[in-house]
């Protein structure tokens, strides 16, 4: 560690950057399980939004069928009354 960086004080490694007056987080571990952390937030919105999807596109689908159906009845009726 150059001169650039000095520890903060109770604070496991965590580094003051002398240059900027940032506070920077040298510890590799506690990277890797934020970044892990954030990979399966990342996931679990990409499936929330997939599955959005399908529930919207189940939605249409049962509004064609819905009029679909409609249209079938009122034919029906329609051709029964001559």
């Amino acid at each position: 560690m150059d001169e650039r960086y000095v520890p903060v004080k109770d604070q496991d490694g965590w580094f003051r950057d002398m240059h900027s007056g940032a506070i920077v987080n040298m510890n590799q571990s506690e990277y890797d399980k934020y970044m892990s952390s954030l990979e399966v937030r990342k996931k679990r919105h990409q499936e929330m939004d997939a599955l959005q999807t399908d529930v919207n596109e189940l939605k249409s689908d049962l509004n064609d069928i819905k009029s679909l159906l409609k249209h079938l009845v009122e034919q029906k009726n329609d051709s029964g009354t001559d």
